[in-house]
């Protein structure tokens, strides 16, 4: 007797001489494919996740404490520079566009240019424009800072000054640890013989993060610079 995953038809077949053989046709289903997630990309996308708690934590103490001294937070706020901020965070947010681009690249396997036109550009030069725009982004932050503590506004004067260094400080370093990793895809692209699927997806990694820190900005700019 047969097992049933086994099943064979047998199908009459004629032979060199004209007399009838017999064939088996397996009938057997065959395997389905699964196509399971990047576990790497599914890592990234949980540890986001944890991110996003934290930066609602630093948000609720924003406003807790805007909540009790409204007064404080409104002569405080008047003496921030909203159009050298503004300036600053349209820079960041076109680094996000340019890492976009560096991703593409990197999904159709092009490391690195072909010529000298932006649309031959591969995933380095773009990471590299994305880095540097992510690198004046941080430069600017600092100065603003230096502009603030000179006016009297630092960690440690009032509850303003310690809400405001605190978000945006966090986030600074948030920058900063993307800044880093695009070192690492870069370094990466050149240290491989061969660009592959490995090397994408680390490039589609990062660009997941940096993306999660531009939006956090966005929200960070309302609430500070905006919604006095």
């Amino acid at each position: 007797m047969l097992a049933a995953p086994e099943m064979r038809k047998t199908a009459p077949a004629f032979g060199h001489n004209g007399g009838v053989t017999s064939t088996s046709i397996n009938l057997a289903p065959s395997a389905p494919r699964i196509n399971r997630p990047n576990t790497v990309a599914v890592g990234t996308i949980v540890w986001l996740g944890s991110e996003v708690m934290f930066f609602a934590g630093l948000f609720a103490i924003y406003f807790t404490l805007r909540s009790m001294a409204p007064e404080l937070w409104a002569a405080e706020a008047g003496r921030l520079n909203v159009p050298y901020s503004t300036i600053n965070t349209l820079i960041l947010v076109s680094s996000s566009f340019t890492c976009q681009f560096g991703v593409f690249a990197a999904e159709r396997m092009q490391p690195r240019m072909t010529g000298w036109s932006p649309r031959k550009w591969g995933m380095v030069e773009w990471f590299f424009l994305t880095y540097a725009l992510g690198a004046v982004f941080v430069s600017g932050q600092i100065l603003e800072y230096a502009t603030l503590v000179s006016e009297g506004i630092s960690l440690s004067s009032n509850a303003y000054g310690s809400a405001f260094y605190l978000t945006t400080g966090f986030h600074g370093l948030h920058v900063t640890g993307g800044l880093i990793a695009f070192l690492l895809v870069i370094g990466r692209a050149y240290a491989v013989k061969r660009f592959g699927h490995k090397e994408a997806t680390s490039a589609i990694v990062v660009s997941y993060y940096w993306h999660f820190v531009d939006v956090v900005w966005i929200g960070l700019y309302f609430v500070i610079y905006i919604l006095r």
